[in-house]
């Protein structure tokens, strides 16, 4: 039975990475930051069969405790403070747990294997937002990285220290350079479950109006389901490598809108959306669209639930949810 550590258990990949693991036999066990983590709930009752053990990516000493007791065969780090917007507010927490955690988990790893660095299989969880002021449309594993934000500067640097590990201690250690992936399990702070939430309480008469920034801004969006399944086969390889795991296309917020609205019968929302500065980023990135050949070439992935049905798939789980929470 191989063994799995996941960092980050308590997100979205997380939990759909813990399934899979799970469905194909592995024991996992998961990393969460503090016992009265509020998520914890959620980790026992979606994934019961996942052991959870009490670190921080900021501290070295908790994450080889954790090692010496999940003692995996494999481990991926999803843990970051993720959520873009909030890393120009705490520039500085993002970059210990989203850049330098990776060091420390890495050394880790490093430290548990020790002369047998082969025995452990690692997977780091870049991101397109180190792309940011693109310089190649679509990006590939050899784009040159602009980022534009605090937390696409510190995923460039766990980026780089993944590539370092690999290349000074012959550790296979992957990375997946992953464009935007969402799912009903996506936190209410991020546009797409923003947009679906509200969108499920705007037809429940829950909710007036939604508050947005950028209405043109684009992303390449697939489901995180799929990509959980890129990040596995990246470690089953007999050589570890960095591959970008993306759709291959492009839609707008306006799209966006367009499809979650039609989902509950709305056909026009332009009066329904109201736009605030507050919610335009300091700097923009540009149009962010992923080339993922070498992923389908290599690890014989493709995505497979497309941009409309995953918008549908979470207008419809929050339409259910609502009604629910409101005794609808």
């Amino acid at each position: 039975m191989k063994r799995a550590l996941i960092t980050g258990i308590t997100g979205q990949d997380g939990l759909y990475l813990a399934e899979l693991l799970l469905s194909k036999g592995y024991r996992v066990f998961g990393l969460i930051r503090g016992q009265n983590n509020p998520k914890y709930e959620l980790v026992e009752r979606t994934v019961p069969a996942v052991t959870l053990l009490t670190g921080d990516l900021t501290d070295l000493s908790s994450l080889i405790r954790a090692f010496a007791v999940a003692q995996p065969d494999e481990v991926y780090n999803l843990g970051a403070i993720s959520f873009v917007a909030y890393s120009w507010d705490n520039a500085h927490l993002t970059t210990d747990v989203t850049g330098k955690g990776v060091l420390n988990i890495l050394e880790a790893a490093r430290l548990y294997a020790g002369d047998n660095i082969e025995s452990i299989r690692f997977y780091q969880a870049s991101s397109s937002e180190m792309y940011g002021k693109v310089q190649q449309v679509p990006q590939s594993e050899s784009t040159l990285l602009w980022p534009r934000s605090p937390y696409g500067v510190a995923k460039v640097f766990g980026h780089y220290m993944t590539i370092n590990y690999r290349e000074s201690y012959g550790m296979h250690a992957s990375s997946g350079i992953l464009f935007n992936h969402e799912s009903p399990r996506r936190g209410p702070e991020f546009v797409t479950r923003k947009v679906s939430q509200a969108v499920a309480r705007i037809s429940l008469g829950l909710q007036d109006e939604i508050v947005m920034g950028n209405l043109d801004s684009k992303r390449d969006w697939g489901f995180a389901g799929d990509y959980v399944e890129a990040m596995w086969l990246m470690l089953q390889q007999d050589e570890a490598d960095d591959y970008v795991v993306s759709t291959g296309e492009t839609h707008s917020i306006h799209e966006l809108l367009d499809v979650a609205f039609n989902e509950v019968g709305i056909n026009e929302w332009r009066d329904l959306v109201k736009q605030d500065p507050r919610f335009l980023r300091p700097a923009e990135v540009d149009l962010l669209i992923g080339d993922s050949a070498k992923a389908k070439n290599r690890l014989g992935w493709t995505p497979k639930v497309g941009f409309h049905e995953l918008i549908s798939m979470m207008v419809k789980n929050d339409v259910a949810e609502q009604k629910a929470l409101a005794n609808l």
